[in-house]
């Protein structure tokens, strides 16, 4: 059977004889299916650029991976604060290090220094530093804790202020709680390594909480980027997390009948509250 358009070869058109009038549905969708491209998988470097700093130590200039600005969407927080992201665990990246001479601090604090400061870190530091493991393309969780661990080090060498030393404590405590959070189902000893991340967790936030609570009447503010009701409700919730109910809730208290606190903070005061009540009634 000859074609609609069979004959055509002698216009010099013999080649388009075989088009057809109407093209087949199904085979258009097939086709559109294999040229439609899915979605690349979202991977945590896509977020990461390396940050240039000069270390107030040393004087020597390096690099640092980050966050990109506005890249990450803010999912929600946890009653303490932490905040939780899409897609990555910004977290990890907050704490800079100095791969020359050991000085490592929170991204925050990392660039004020005094003088005096930096001879203890070159005495108790730098003289016995010996460099940082090699990390891939992404912060682990382990790379992450040891970065904080640095920097919470630093802290104490440097004899910083008590809220920067709570504040480092805080952020540490976030990490692990991250790290446990994402330990996969077949891990071998999970439970034993939760509760063993758990420990140390709790171990930092009552260190957090002893920090904050020295800051508040030393310290003026805002404190490590927070105002005093802010910090008056972080403590409320460390106290209630390593079981201190009574001075939660004081704090509390305080947080509730003060007339600067806005109506969101007093909202969350009043869900700690909640949840201290739940607590002592366990306890």
């Amino acid at each position: 059977m000859k074609g609609i358009f069979s004959g055509l070869e002698k216009l010099g058109l013999g080649k388009l004889e075989k088009v057809e009038v109407f093209e087949d549905a199904s085979k258009k969708e097939e086709e559109a299916k294999k040229g439609k491209r899915k979605p690349a998988a979202v991977s945590e470097a896509d977020f990461l650029f390396e940050k240039t700093y000069v270390c107030p130590v040393c004087d020597k200039e390096f690099h640092s991976k980050k966050i990109r600005t506005g890249k990450v969407k803010l999912l929600a927080a946890d009653t303490d604060l932490r905040p939780k992201y899409q897609y990555v665990d910004c977290l990890k990246y907050d704490a800079v290090v100095c791969p020359h001479c050991g000085y490592a601090a929170l991204d925050r604090f990392f660039k004020f220094m005094m003088p005096a400061q930096a001879r203890l870190i070159r005495e108790n530091i730098s003289a016995n530093f010996k460099g940082l493991p090699a990390t891939e393309n992404i912060y682990t969780y382990d790379d992450a804790i040891e970065r904080h661990q640095l920097a919470l080090l630093n802290t104490v060498i440097k004899k910083a202020k008590e809220s920067e030393r709570a504040y480092t404590c805080l952020k540490m405590a976030w990490i692990y709680r991250g790290k446990a959070e994402s330990l996969p189902e077949d891990t071998p000893d999970r439970k034993e390594q939760i509760q063993e991340l758990q420990n140390q967790e709790k171990e930092l936030l009552e260190n957090a909480y002893t920090g904050f609570e020295a800051a508040f009447s030393k310290e003026s503010f805002p404190m490590c980027g927070m105002d005093e009701i802010t910090v008056s409700y972080l403590l409320a919730e460390l106290a209630r997390r390593i079981g201190r109910y009574e001075e939660s809730s004081r704090w509390i208290s305080r947080v509730l009948i003060s007339r600067e606190a806005n109506e969101r903070i007093k909202n969350r005061a009043r869900e700690i509250k909640e949840l201290l009540n739940k607590d002592m009634n366990r306890a």
